[in-house]
């Protein structure tokens, strides 16, 4: 593996703007063109997309025209987020089941690979695994099909909270293209590390994201989440370790790189991307890259 071989995705909230997480609209300032055009010219393979935003795209230039765009500026990926709800019972598991549905529709026009969960989000009581476990498996098996691979975000404001509990769900469901998102700043802030991360068997390892905190929590964790973010090496995770673990892990595939800062969300589209992009890269050349 060489330098060039690293594939940059821009999670959402990286070029999505002035938006954020439970913002009064989670949609972005910006066009889809502007923002694919910008990525492209600053060395991103792909993009993703939250729900809202992905459908205000498809009423502006169709599905069609979607993919059209994402070719004629190299966006190589394209990943969906973020469904809740999925475990629950009543109307809310009949809400998430709904978006689950037109996630696959729009993933399968899109040619979407990567669809991420959070399991438990904002619950304080245990998991129900069992509950979580059977939900699982149908929506794995469900994606199979259209090759997509369910991911689920440990989050420390969250029921799955930790590696091991994300591990809980997956070991011996028997499926093939259900595992964990690992998020370097959900590893820091959950009290783990990158010791914990070679605790993952390569088969659950199917997704990361990149993004550097603050020395100390401001306000709850939540809050420290949505606005202080930081770009990768401002912060004080040592993300060449966690990276140099995902590859020590086998993990081969595309790196997300989710900033979502109340200072990076105000920044020109061009230099938010720029910045993100580079000093992300950074990262790979204080590690051992593979021979494969």
């Amino acid at each position: 593996m060489k330098l060039d071989d690293i594939s940059l995705c821009a999670s959402y909230w990286t070029v999505a703007g002035n938006t954020y997480p439970g913002a009064p609209t989670e949609v972005s300032p910006y066009s889809l063109a502007e923002r694919a055009a910008v990525c492209g010219r600053t060395g991103w393979q792909g993009m993703g997309f939250v729900m809202d935003d992905v459908e205000v795209s498809i009423e502006r230039y169709g599905l069609a025209g979607m993919r059209q765009i994402f070719d004629d500026n190299n966006i190589q990926h394209v990943e969906l987020e973020f469904l809740v709800d999925w475990h629950l019972d009543g109307d809310r598991r009949a809400l998430s089941g709904r978006m689950y549905n037109r996630m696959l529709e729009i993933s399968d026009a899109l040619g979407v690979r990567k669809i991420k969960l959070g399991g438990g989000v904002f619950e304080t009581q245990a998991p129900d695994v069992g509950a979580m476990r059977a939900a699982l498996f149908d929506i794995c098996e469900k994606a199979k099909p259209l090759g997509i691979d369910i991911v689920i975000e440990f989050l420390p404001f969250a029921s799955i909270n930790t590696i091991d509990r994300g591990l809980e769900l997956f070991r011996d469901l028997g499926v093939t293209n259900g595992g964990l998102l690992v998020d370097t700043w959900h590893v820091e802030r959950g009290g783990m590390s990158a010791d914990d991360i070679r605790k993952i068997p390569p088969e659950f390892l199917l997704a990361a994201e990149l993004d550097d905190a603050g020395p100390e929590i401001l306000g709850d964790l939540f809050n420290d989440s949505t606005h202080y973010r930081r770009l990768c090496g401002e912060g004080a995770i040592d993300i060449p370790a966690q990276i140099q673990a995902m590859l020590d892990q086998g993990y081969r595939s595309y790196w997300g790189v989710e900033l979502i800062s109340a200072y990076h969300r105000h920044l020109p589209l061009e230099m938010a991307a720029t910045r993100a992009f580079d000093t992300t890269m950074q990262q790979f050349a204080k590690i051992a890259l593979p021979a494969d």
